[in-house]
């Protein structure tokens, strides 16, 4: 659906709700469940691994719950640390705020677009079949069967006698006697047709069709053999041995005209057997009415007119519409449809005169009130005018106050709360909870239900008095027609009277008001429609409605209260009073409601209001119309001869002639446009299903080059899973079209038969895709690991022992000022750490080394306390934090490094390694004692401290011999409170102390560079960062200098950062160990780490960056996906030899799916080692020992870090780790070594499926099946050796070889080889996994969704068919029917003229149409038969990769149009890249299914500056969201930027570029590279 801005009504809407109630309300209402909850029905990951994890990364997921941010409320994020200085935290981006706001949105629209399906679904359930069937049939024998042949009049015979001759539409008055007509030439019809039958020519029987089914059970026609149907008797579930059975037991056959139409469809019967067709209620063979159909798919088609049945029409207006009905006629549609000619008596006197006509007269009632609120009616507002169920209700019992009166309008309470009537509220409303109960809390629906059984409680203790005719219990409208009623049945009477309403409340309410104000001899009846209505409006069973008529008929009733369907073709006898209390809205609807009154010397009253000028218009526009009608019949010729007027036939069939029909060989039934939206609709509703559910095909409609292309998506059991229509320039139809699509699809597949009915009973198994997908925003609290579990494991004593690791800067020289390496003591060893990046200056960084030693060193009391007092010291001058002594609890410790360091690997070299001589004199001097006599050479490249302020560190730079303490301060200075002077700048005590001091004013003064409170280098530096001043001027009396050497503080500054990587190195490696896996520390931290809330969305606007972590798991997930889905299909091929290809996904799905993957996590508590929160200021000192002083001292405790991760993101973890494990075992590109990876698989899938732990042990599950190694024949020896020349491989075992060229449609039969599908699934896992191993390392700077879009080329279906027809595979393939071989021939003749213009062009194959599938099944069973014949040797798949593949994708920049033309890659880049645009978001959620476990809908949109513009409905988040993109892409192709900035008001300020792919639609690869 495309949403333009100028006409997007809906959404506007919901722009209003938040415009005028705001934010927070709408958030509020979301909360009470008025709005969807986004993080229930958000965005589903679709278990993609077996669908191509390429497609699912390609689109992004955007769903934020506004109500619970999933990753939003963080404790733990740099943002939220206080710095140390106590400078003012980084304010929090208000990206989450803006987001919030569109989701708030997204929540009211989806609320809205929920509530239309809902209502589209509550299609009503037809009543017990069986017991219906019974029940209608026994009703109908009872029907009195009595001939209607009586003498007919004169105009009668004419037009009986011009029947005979020609087919005729008879347009006569309502009671005029049409239906004779038509029985005087039935019985003529049988008459010859028991003539022809015993001359033995073929049987034909007459039908006579009737609009609706009420009229089949009043029809009474013939003494003949005659059977009745309708819909209601489950004919359509009936098979054509019955329907043989019916057409010879019986001549004629009364039934809707659906009924028909539906046995011509399915060939039950056919045009040639039918010698009569008779259209009562002839009007309605307009479009694409049932009537219509009969005679444009089956009677026109017929071509030899000899063949064709006898059609007699019957209307009392050739139109029903309000329209001109002259100016209708002489249109002749209706003539040129049906093939007939309007005739009615040439002598209209004598039809006057033949016909009772009732007398009419307008009835005026004065003037009725203004609609108001009864005080029950108001009471029961103000306390549940909020219950949707009721809103109905309240909006008819306010109009009632008027129309009808108090009395009514309060009786109307009583009966829909009734007892009966108020289960059924209840009952609807525990439905709307239960389907939607993930989103609407029970406790809501508790609370609705008691405070709806309170009204109900309201409303039965109310009193409700008698109604009266003073007053304003009834209206002026009601007491005019009580004055009417009372009149005519003021005795005992025969009269029986006829009340037309528009709505069956006014019928229910109008009866009991006469039920209590009616005279004794009044006995008054509903008859209403049998569909389904609002709340509290009752429905009438056919049954009931039969039961009804035969009341009326015997007159146990004299007086119905009916609506329209009163009007229309019943046979109501001895009527003769008719009160239009609504009036009508069309001609015929007055003409057949005054029909109903046959009886002599009848009245027919319209009601009108006094003054009312609209009813008088009505009543005179009726009458207008009815003589214009009478004088262009009368004006038509005696002789008029039916010429029939081709040409208008060919304008209303011409459009027919152009749809495609499909007539199946075996039986002729004959599959049509039309047809096939019942066919479908029978096929879905056929499909297993639970009991409470609807199944439905779904259509979504898109816009190609102006024209409409339709796309029916079919319920997840069902075995087609859609299909796409042919372009149509109406979606009428468009939508035919993909049905028409899909029915031939089903019949292919043999799910329909020959007789178009289905044959599909096949229940799919219960754990299929969607039961198995997780919610992609659904999030939860877990708990964090803030430091590896090894330091708290080496604590608690001293040690006897120590290790060194040194730490140091590749470039120290990029910090800016002297710096030394450090060294860092543990219990244990540590692993080596790979060098990562530091960022020291603007535009410097270097990479910190990590350097392990093996050997420990004895550590004695002595020497442990120097180190101690050392690692305090820098917490204490640097970080202003004071720790106990408490050498038991220390984790680790610090130390300097002597000047030339190595190591030879002895123990006594470990031990050199530190100073200390450093050490001992840091110990014995707090600080450096600063005199007037200091040389002021001793004061350069010193570290100061501000004694009174913590956040005041400074480095000597020089001494300012010209400048003097009591001079001012210099300009440019960073600014404090204490500026008077540089004395005075350099103090920084409180205002009375300061009073107190005294300082010497002959002191130097200093050059110093303040020291930046930065802890966070493994970011660069932020924009405030660069622009911050540090250079000041200070005197050195009021500072500490600090013993601790110049190059150890610059060290021990970055420390924070270095010691906050190594723990997370060690985190990740724990994650590791925990499941057994040897990975690399950078491997291993990298498929744990998640630096954002949406890490997963590739080019949107990240949420809360995690600053400094390096590479997140994306990357690693992307592989590991792809290697899991093919471990676990290696794994399902060895071990399930008889499980066909649908039952290899089925079992392969519930390994890899994210559900399971999330289960095993938890079991590991694997999201306790998720890295999701970047550097923090307070989690990088030390655990153990106690702080004593310093931010902080005063908390008790350690506390506990808790995260806030989605459930597919620990999933991602999983599928990164085996991508860390497979990469930790091989060199780049290579995949030699794979057993790590595989025992990763094992772990982390936790299924008996697969149970392997090293890459051998999967050739140990296979046995060769008994064809595989059965002898091979001639033609299979011969295959191998023609394949063998295509790709130098040599089979052993030629018959798996052949295997691999079976198509599906081959018979097994001919060589006992299976199909090539087990293959195929086996092949494609292998061939996704080489493709994507290739691009993974060649292009080690792209991101997922890059990789994933031009994986898409290297495995799309046309790129494989192209390497099919290069190999000559093709001319291999085996299989049966002519239209496969057809459709090769042509793509191999079109494949290879384009390989030959592109003259060596390496693309040229996205130059071709769509080739058939088979071709690159073949490709990849061919990959999954040499895989197999070589033992599970991946190396011959990379070699085929390699020779045959590779070449094509060494430069993959040429196919990034391919790429780019994928819809929601294409918007992206129209938006960012073409208009410059960064605020648009394509946002997904499920839409909540009709009852629990039904099928569902989701609901994409693309929001441009918080405006929906466009949306898309599709079975999966994904597919919505390609079809959101078309539909925004249909709107936004062509507008220049400027247009687009006025447009949608954009002040966004991207920089737009050229981009490759820009001239292409964004449709192109859909459906083709997938």
């Amino acid at each position: 659906m495309v949403v333009a801005p100028s006409m997007a009504v809906d959404l506007i809407q919901v722009d209003k709700i938040v415009s005028d109630r705001g934010l927070d309300n709408v958030l509020g209402l979301a909360k009470a469940g008025v709005l969807l909850p986004l993080d229930q029905n958000a965005n589903i990951d679709i278990a993609a691994h077996d669908l191509d994890q390429a497609t699912r990364a390609s689109y992004p997921t955007d769903t934020v719950n506004p109500l619970h941010h999933s990753e939003e409320a963080r404790e733990y994020s740099s943002d939220s640390e206080s710095n140390d200085d106590g400078e003012a935290a980084t304010e929090k981006p208000k990206t989450s705020e803006k987001r919030r706001f569109q989701n708030a949105l997204f929540s009211a629209h989806l609320s809205q677009r929920a509530a239309k399906v809902t209502k589209d679904e509550m299609v009503a359930v037809v009543e017990n079949a069986n017991n219906d069937t019974l029940s209608v049939r026994s009703l109908i024998a009872k029907q009195d069967s009595s001939v209607i042949i009586t003498d007919p009049r004169e105009y009668q015979i004419e037009l009986f006698e011009k029947a005979k001759k020609q087919n005729i539409i008879a347009v006569l008055d309502t009671g005029s006697g049409k239906t004779l007509i038509a029985v005087l030439l039935l019985r003529h019809i049988l008459d010859r047709e028991l003539e022809d039958r015993a001359m033995g020519k073929q049987h034909r029987v007459a039908f006579f069709l009737l609009s609706q089914p009420l009229r089949v059970a009043q029809s009474r026609l013939t003494p003949l053999k005659i059977a009745h149907f309708c819909g209601e008797m489950g004919c359509d579930f009936w098979i054509k041995g019955t329907w043989t059975q019916i057409f010879a037991g019986n001549m004629v056959i009364v039934c809707t005209a659906e009924i028909l139409y539906q046995c011509l469809m399915h060939s039950f019967i056919s045009m040639e057997q039918i010698n009569l067709l008779i259209f009562d209620e002839a009007h309605h063979t307009k479009k694409n009415h049932a009537y219509a159909r009969i005679i444009k798919d089956f009677y026109i088609t017929l071509t030899n007119p000899a063949k064709r049945p006898k059609v007699f029409g019957m209307t009392a207006s050739p139109v029903d519409a309000r329209v001109d009905p002259v100016q209708a006629a002489n249109t002749r549609d209706l003539e040129t449809v049906l093939n007939c000619q309007i005739a009615t008596a040439s002598d209209l006197a004598l039809l006057r005169n033949a016909v009772s006509r009732p007398k009419e007269s307008v009835a005026e009632y004065d003037h009725l009130s203004r609609p108001y609120d009864t005080p029950l009616c108001a009471k029961l507002k103000s306390e549940f005018g909020d219950l949707e169920a009721l809103s109905r209700i309240f909006s008819f019992a306010r109009e009632a106050t008027a129309q009808l009166g108090e009395w009514c309008a309060d009786e109307l309470w009583r009966f829909a709360l009734a007892e009966e009537e108020s289960e059924k509220v209840e009952r609807k409303m525990e439905r709307l909870f239960l389907r939607d109960q993930e989103n609407r809390p029970m406790g809501l629906l508790d609370s609705e239900l008691v405070r709806l059984r309170k009204a109900k409680d309201i409303v039965q203790q109310w009193t409700f008095r008698p109604p009266t005719v003073k007053g304003n219990d009834i209206s002026p409208k009601v007491l005019l027609l009580l004055r009417y009623l009372a009149l005519t049945f003021e005795k005992p009477t025969d009269t029986k009277c006829i009340i037309f309403v528009k709505r069956r409340n006014t019928a229910r309410l109008l009866r009991s008001l006469l039920n209590h104000l009616g005279t004794l001899h009044l006995r008054p009846e509903t008859l209403t429609g049998s569909g389904y209505g609002a709340v509290g409006d009752v429905k009438m069973s056919f049954r009931q409605q039969i039961l009804t008529l035969l009341k009326f008929r015997k007159g146990e009733v004299n007086c119905l209260i009916a609506t329209s369907i009163a009007e229309e073709g019943l046979d109501i006898p001895d009527c003769n009073l008719i009160l239009r209390f609504d009036l009508y809205e069309t001609v015929i609807q007055y003409i057949q409601s005054r029909g109903r009154a046959r009886h002599a010397n009848s009245k027919y009253l319209h009601l009108a209001e006094k003054g009312n000028t609209m009813h008088r218009q009505a009543i005179e526009d009726v009458r207008r119309a009815e003589q214009m009608m009478r004088q262009f019949c009368e004006s038509l010729p005696a002789n008029r001869l039916l010429q029939g007027d081709e040409s208008n036939l060919e304008t209303i069939l011409g459009e027919e002639k152009a749809h495609r029909k499909y007539i199946v060989p075996e039986t002729g039934a004959i599959l049509t446009y039309s047809s096939s939206l019942v066919v479908l609709a029978h096929f879905v509703a056929c499909l297993p299903h639970h009991s409470d559910t609807i199944q439905q095909a779904i259509y979504t409609m898109s816009v190609e080059n102006r024209h409409f292309v339709c796309e029916v998506i079919l319920p997840e059991n069902s075995p087609l899973h859609s299909a796409t229509g042919r372009p149509a320039s109406r979606k009428t139809i468009a939508k035919r079209s993909a049905a028409f699509e899909a029915c031939l699809i089903l019949l292919q597949k043999k799910y329909l038969d020959s007789h178009l009915l289905p044959t599909y009973h096949k229940i799919l198994p219960q754990m299929r895709n969607a039961h198995l997908a997780l919610n992609s925003k659904q999030s939860s609290a877990y708990t964090m690991k803030a430091k590896p579990s090894l330091w708290e494991e080496t604590r608690g004593s001293h040690p006897e022992r120590l290790f060194i690791a040194v730490l140091e800067l590749e470039t120290p020289e990029s910090l800016g000022r002297p710096c030394q390496p450090l060294a860092i003591l543990t219990r244990t060893k540590l692993p080596k750490f790979p060098p990562f990046l530091l960022h020291l200056n603007v535009n410097k960084t270097s990479n910190l080394l990590c350097d392990s030693i093996s050997r420990s060193f004895k550590i004695d009391a002595s020497k442990l306390g120097q180190l101690t007092d050392f690692t305090l010291r820098i917490y204490k001058d640097i970080y202003n934090k004071t720790f106990e002594v408490n050498e038991r609890q220390m984790s680790y410790w610090l130390a300097p490094i002597v000047g030339d360091w190595q190591c030879c690997g002895t123990e006594e070299d470990a031990e050199k390694v530190v100073d200390w001589t450093m050490l001992e004199h840091i110990q014995q001097h707090p600080e450096i004692a600063w005199s007037i006599n200091t040389p002021h050479d001793q004061l350069i490249n010193k570290y100061l401290i501000d004694r009174w302020d913590g956040g005041r560190r400074f480095f000597s730079v020089a001494v300012e011999p010209t400048m003097r303490p009591l001079d001012p301060v210099p300009e440019g200075i960073p600014a404090r409170k204490w500026m008077d002077s540089i004395l005075d700048y350099s103090v920084s005590l409180f205002s009375k102390s300061r009073l107190r001091a005294t300082w010497r004013e002959d002191q130097p003064v200093m050059r110093v560079e303040k020291a930046l409170h930065r802890l966070n280098w493994l970011d660069e530096l932020t924009e405030k960062e660069k622009k911050v001043e540090t250079t000041c001027y200070v005197c050195p009396e009021p500072l500490k200098f600090s013993a601790l050497p110049i190059g150890v503080v610059s060290m021990a500054y970055i420390f924070p950062a270095i010691i906050s990587r190594i723990e997370s190195y060690l985190i990740a490696l724990e994650a590791c160990d925990l499941l057994g896996l040897s990975v690399k520390p950078e491997l291993a931290l990298e498929a744990v780490t998640k630096d954002s809330d949406n890490t997963e969305e590739h080019r949107t606007e990240q949420i809360h960056v995690q600053r400094g972590m390096g590479k997140n798991y994306e990357r690693l997930e992307f592989i590991g996906d792809c290697f899991l889905k093919m471990a676990t299909s290696i794994t399902l091929f060895s071990t399930s030899p008889e499980d066909n290809e649908f039952e290899f996904h089925v079992k392969r799905m519930l390994m890899i799916c994210n559900k399971n993957l999330l289960q095993s996590a938890l079991g590991f508590k694997l999201y306790e080692y998720i890295r999701s929160v970047g550097f923090s200021r307070r989690n990088w000192y030390p655990q153990g020992i106690k702080l004593l002083e310093g931010k902080g001292h005063n908390k008790s405790g350690e506390e506990v870090m808790k995260h806030h991760l989605g459930d597919k993101t620990i999933a991602d973890v999983c599928e990164a780790l085996i991508g860390a494990a497979l990469l930790s075992d091989n060199s780049p590109g290579d995949m030699t070594n794979k057993d790590m990876a595989v025992k990763a698989v094992t772990k982390l899938v936790s299924s008996d499926d697969h149970n392997v732990i090293e890459w051998a042990d999967y050739y140990r599950l296979y046995t060769k099946p008994k064809y595989q190694v059965a002898q091979a024949t001639a033609s299979q020896l011969d295959l191998a050796m023609q394949v063998e020349k295509a790709h130098d491989y040599h089979f052993k075992y030629p018959r798996l070889l052949r295997s691999a060229f079976i198509h599906p449609s081959y018979t097994f039969a001919a060589e006992k080889v299976p199909c090539y599908q087990r293959l195929e699934f086996l092949g494609d896992s292998l061939l996704d996994m080489v493709a994507v191993n290739f691009l993974f390392h060649r292009h080690p700077d792209k991101d997922p969704q890059w990789l994933t879009e031009h994986k898409m080329a290297m495995v799309s279906n046309k790129f494989l068919a192209a390497v099919s027809v290069k190999l000559g595979f093709h001319k291999h393939l085996r299989f049966s029917g002519t239209a496969i071989e057809h459709q090769n021939r042509e793509y191999v003749i079109e494949v290879e003229e384009a390989e030959l213009e592109a003259k060596g062009a390496r693309d040229y194959w996205t130059n071709t149409k769509q080739p058939p599938k088979a071709l690159s099944d073949i490709v990849e069973s061919y990959i999954g038969a040499i895989f197999v014949d070589s033992e599970y040797n991946l190396k011959e798949v990379e070699r085929f990769f390699d020779k045959h593949i590779r070449w094509f994708f060494e430069d993959m920049s040429i196919y990034d149009t391919f790429a780019n033309n994928h819809p929601t890659t294409y918007l992206h880049n129209l938006m960012t890249l073409s208009f410059g645009c960064t605020d648009y978001r394509l946002m997904a959620s499920e839409l909540p299914p009709l009852v629990p476990g039904g099928p569902v809908t989701s609901l994409a949109v693309v929001m441009i500056h918080d405006h929906i513009i466009a949306e898309g409905q599709a079975s999966s988040g994904k597919n919505a969201k390609v079809k959101a993109s078309q539909n925004a892409l249909k709107l936004l192709q062509g507008v220049a930027p400027f247009e687009y900035r006025m447009q949608y008001h954009c002040n966004c300020e991207g920089v737009t570029k050229e981009w490759v792919g820009k001239d292409g639609n964004g449709l192109g690869m859909v459906g083709s590279a997938i």
